[in-house]
C-alpha cells in the first residue's frame, strides 16, 4: 500500500495513537494534504488506541440495521490483530472535512470501504510493532501480534498496544504495508454479535425517537389529505387554548434549488407545538383546516388504466435490442406472453420519522435518524440561510430505513420549526403522517413476450416495463446476453404522487416478474426450471450476446447450482411444492428455493433455501440476519402489502389496513449458504429480497395450478391460492 495513503495525524492527549484513514485512501491533516489528489478524501474514519490497549473506532456511515457499525470496525480490527473484546465503536458525526459519502444506501458501504478499512488496520499494526521493535532493539520482522499483544519470540518480551501507542507516532510509515492473506483471518467470516445488540434489547436510548434535551418543545405536522391539494386556511383558536399547547402556525420548506434527496409532495404544512406528545397529538386531531385542489386527484383505477395503456399503446424507449425479435418470433414454435403488476408501497419503518433541531440566528444543530446527513445539511443551509459550516448534523441509530430516510424532508421541517419558535424542538410523525405523506415505492407493470423453437430453446425475449413514474427494467441484466433476439423497452407514466427508493429499487419487483416468467418458459419448453436457467447461463458463459451484460454468468449459475444441491432439488417430496428463482443486484448473486406445504385450503411456507455469492462474508451472523430479514420482507410485501388511492388520498394509513407479514405467516425455517470466495465483499442488505418473490410465486403455481401475476398475491377478499375466501 502506498506510503502517501496513510499519514499519522497526532498523538492524543492521553498518550494514545490516532490513525486517520479514508475508505478509498487516507490522508492526514497537514502540509502533505495540499499535494494529494482530491479523490483521496473519500469517507474518513479514525482509530484511537488508549494507553490501556483499548481501541475505539469511529464509524462514519449511518446505521439503519444493516450492521455496518459492527462490520466496518471488524475489518479494521482484523488487520490490527486486536482483541475484539477490547474494541469500542462510536458513531461519528457528519464531518465533510474528514469524511465523504456518509451515506446509507445501495448496499455499498462494505464494498466501497473494504480496501482502505484493511489498510487502516494494517498501518496501525505496523506502527505499533515498529515502536516495540525500536524499544527492544529488535527487528520488526521478528515480532508477532495477536489480540493486541506484541511478542518477541526470541526473548519472550511482550507489550500491549497501548504501551507503545505514544511511541508509534514517531515511526515513519514504509512505502508498502502488508495486508493479511485471507486464509489468516481470525475475525472476518466468524459469528460476531451486533455492537449495539445488548443496548437495543435493553432499551437504551440509541434511536432518534429516544433523543431529546431539556427545554425541547414537541411538534407535529398536518399535511394535505390528498396528493394534488394544498392548504387553504385553518382556525387554531380552540386548539391554542388546549392544555400544554404552545402555538399553531405554518411553515414552507420549498427550496429554490432542491437536491435529489428533497423529495416532498407537501412543502406547506400546519405545525402544532406543545409540551408533550399526547397533548400535541390531541390538539392536532382537534384542529380545523380547509384544503383546496391544485392538480389532479388520482385514484388507483387511473393508475391501473395508465399502466395498461403504457404497456399496450406507448412505443416507449428502446434501451437495448439484439437481433430482430419481431422478425424472429415469426418462425417460433411456441410463444409465451404475460404481464405482471405491483402497487405503490409505503416504507413503514418501525420507527416513524422524527428529528430534533435547535436553530439560533446563525447556527443550527440537527440530530436524528437520517440516511443522507450531508444532503440534509446542504438543504438546511439553503432553507435557513445559514452557512453549512455553522450547521452540525449528528446521526442516531435508525429503526429502519429501506430508502425512506434517504429523503430528509422531516429533518428540514424540524429545522424550519425550530427557527420559527427560536428554540429546540422535537418533530414526531404519527404513523398516519408517515404513511400518507408520500415517497412510496412506485407502481409497476412489465410485459414479457418470448418464444421457443421446436427443441424448447429460447429464440426471442422481449421486455417492456412501465412505471409510475418510471420503468423498473434493467436492460443489460439477465436474460440479456443469453438469447440472439432480445429487446428492452421503457415507458414512464407521470404522477403527482411522490416516489423514491425502496429496498432493492426496481429489482424488488422486476426479479419476481422475470423469474415467474422464466418458469413459464421452462414449463412451455418441457424442461426443469433450474436446468432451463443453467442452459441460458451456459450460452452467456460460452457465447454471450452483446458486450454490455452487467453480470458474471458463472457466479450467477454458481448460486443456482449451490441451492439446487443443498435443497436436493429434483428429489421426490410428497406434499411439498417447490419454486426456484435467482437474481443479481447490488453486485451480488442470490438463488432461492421456496418449499410450500398444503393441507386442504391452507398453504404454509415450510422452508426457504438460499444461496448467496456476496464475495467474502465479513460477519457471518450479521450476514445471515440480513438474508433472513430480506427474505421475510420480500415475502410479506409480495403477499399482503399495497397502497391504493381514491381521489388522491391514500386508502391505507396505519397497520390495521396496510398488512405486513406476521410471525405465524413467516417461513418456518430459512437456511442460508454462502459461496466461499476470495472476492472482495459486495452488497448484502438488498439482494436477498428480490428473488424470493419469484420463487414463492413459482411454488404457489405448483401448489395451486394458478399463475400469480399481480401483487399482492393475497388480498382481503382472496386467500393465498387466489380463491374467494
Amino acid at each position: 500500500m502506498g506510503r502517501r495513503s496513510f499519514l499519522k495525524t497526532m498523538a492524543l492527549g492521553g498518550g494514545g495513537l490516532m490513525i486517520g484513514f479514508s475508505w478509498m485512501s487516507s490522508v492526514a491533516e497537514g502540509a502533505d494534504v495540499d499535494n494529494l489528489p482530491d479523490d483521496l478524501f473519500d469517507i474518513n474514519a479514525y482509530i484511537k488506541i488508549a494507553p490501556d490497549g483499548k481501541v475505539t473506532i469511529l464509524s462514519p456511515n449511518p446505521e439503519i440495521g444493516q450492521n455496518v457499525k459492527t462490520s466496518m470496525p471488524l475489518i479494521v480490527a482484523e488487520e490490527m490483530d486486536v482483541d475484539w473484546e477490547q474494541v469500542t465503536v462510536e458513531q461519528a458525526p457528519l464531518d465533510t472535512n474528514k469524511y465523504t459519502r456518509q451515506l446509507a444506501g445501495g448496499s455499498q458501504s462494505i464494498r466501497q470501504g473494504w480496501d482502505s478499512l484493511r489498510m487502516a488496520g494494517a498501518t496501525a499494526r505496523y506502527l505499533l510493532v515498529a515502536a516495540a521493535a525500536k524499544q527492544w532493539g529488535a527487528n520488526v520482522r521478528d515480532l508477532i501480534t495477536e489480540n493486541g499483544i506484541i511478542t518477541n519470540p526470541n526473548t519472550g518480551d511482550r507489550l500491549n498496544y497501548g504501551a507503545v501507542a505514544s511511541a508509534a507516532v514517531d515511526i515513519p510509515i514504509p512505502d508498502e504495508v502488508p495486508l493479511k492473506d485471507t486464509k489468516d483471518f481470525k475475525l472476518i467470516g466468524k459469528y460476531i454479535k451486533n455492537v449495539d445488540g445488548k443496548k437495543i434489547v435493553t432499551g437504551k436510548p440509541l434511536f432518534g425517537i429516544d433523543f431529546s434535551r431539556e427545554g425541547t418543545a414537541i411538534a407535529m405536522i398536518k399535511h394535505p389529505p390528498a396528493f394534488g391539494m394544498k392548504l387553504k386556511s385553518f382556525d387554531a383558536t380552540e386548539v391554542k387554548s388546549m392544555p400544554g399547547i404552545h402555538d399553531v402556525f405554518t411553515i414552507d420548506t420549498s427550496l429554490n434549488d432542491p437536491q435529489w434527496s428533497d423529495v416532498n409532495a407537501f412543502n406547506e404544512l400546519v405545525v402544532i407545538t406543545g409540551e408533550t406528545t399526547w397533548q400535541v397529538m390531541k390538539a392536532k386531531r382537534a384542529l380545523n383546516e380547509e384544503w383546496e385542489a391544485t392538480g389532479e386527484l388520482e385514484s388507483s383505477q387511473d393508475h391501473s388504466r395508465r399502466l395498461a395503456e403504457a404497456i399496450s399503446d406507448d412505443p416507449g424507449e428502446v434501451v437495448r435490442q439484439d437481433g430482430n425479435p419481431d422478425q424472429a418470433i415469426e418462425t417460433a414454435e411456441t410463444v409465451v406472453e404475460s404481464t405482471y403488476t405491483a402497487p405503490f408501497l409505503a416504507h413503514n419503518t418501525l420507527e416513524p420519522m422524527n428529528f430534533w433541531a435547535n436553530v439560533s440566528d446563525d447556527h443550527a444543530e440537527l440530530i436524528g435518524p437520517i440516511q443522507t446527513p450531508e444532503p440534509l445539511r446542504a438543504s438546511a443551509a439553503q432553507l435557513l440561510d445559514i452557512p453549512e459550516s455553522n450547521i452540525k448534523v449528528d446521526m442516531t441509530r435508525m429503526g429502519g430505513g429501506f430508502g425512506r430516510r434517504l429523503y430528509g424532508n422531516f429533518g428540514l421541517e424540524a429545522a424550519a420549526i425550530s427557527q420559527k419558535i427560536g428554540g429546540p424542538v422535537k418533530l414526531i410523525y404519527t404513523r398516519e403522517d408517515d404513511m400518507t405523506q408520500g415517497t412510496y415505492r412506485p407502481a409497476y407493470a412489465i410485459n414479457y413476450k418470448a418464444s421457443l423453437d421446436g427443441n424448447g430453446n429460447l429464440l426471442t425475449f422481449q421486455a417492456k416495463g412501465a412505471g409510475i413514474p418510471s420503468s423498473p427494467l434493467f436492460a443489460n441484466r439477465y436474460p440479456a446476453g443469453t438469447v440472439d433476439h432480445y429487446s428492452s423497452v421503457n415507458v414512464g407514466v407521470e404522477t403527482n404522487i411522490t416516489t423514491g427508493a425502496w429496498r432493492a429499487p426496481r429489482s424488488n419487483f422486476t426479479a419476481g416478474a422475470e423469474q415467474s416468467f422464466i418458469d413459464e418458459l421452462a414449463e412451455a419448453a418441457g424442461k426443469d426450471p433450474i436446468e432451463f436457467r443453467l442452459e441460458l447461463f451456459d450460452r452467456a458463459i460460452n457465447d454471450p450476446v452483446g458486450e454490455n451484460n452487467d453480470y458474471d454468468p458463472e457466479r450467477y449459475a454458481g448460486v443456482l447450482k449451490l441451492v439446487r444441491d443443498k435443497s436436493n432439488w429434483g428429489q421426490s417430496m410428497p406434499g411439498v411444492y417447490r419454486g426456484v428463482a435467482a437474481y443479481y443486484c447490488h453486485n451480488s448473486y442470490v438463488a432461492e428455493v421456496v418449499d410450500l406445504v398444503k393441507e386442504g385450503d391452507s398453504i404454509d411456507i415450510q422452508k426457504v433455501w438460499c444461496a448467496v455469492d456476496c464475495g467474502i462474508v465479513v460477519n457471518r451472523e450479521g450476514a445471515i440476519n440480513q438474508v433472513e430479514g430480506g427474505i421475510i420482507d420480500g415475502l410479506g410485501h409480495a403477499l399482503y402489502s399495497q397502497l391504493t388511492f381514491e381521489n388522491g388520498a391514500p386508502d391505507q394509513d396505519n397497520f390495521n389496513d396496510y398488512s405486513l407479514i406476521r410471525n405465524a405467516q413467516a417461513p418456518a425455517e430459512i437456511e442460508v449458504f454462502f459461496v466461499e470466495s476470495d472476492i472482495h465483499p459486495t452488497g448484502l442488505g438488498e439482494p436477498p429480497l428480490p428473488p424470493v418473490i419469484g420463487a414463492f410465486a413459482n411454488a404457489l403455481y405448483q401448489a395451486t395450478g394458478t399463475r400469480y401475476y399481480n401483487q399482492p398475491f393475497m388480498v382481503a377478499d382472496q386467500d393465498m391460492a387466489g380463491r374467494e375466501s
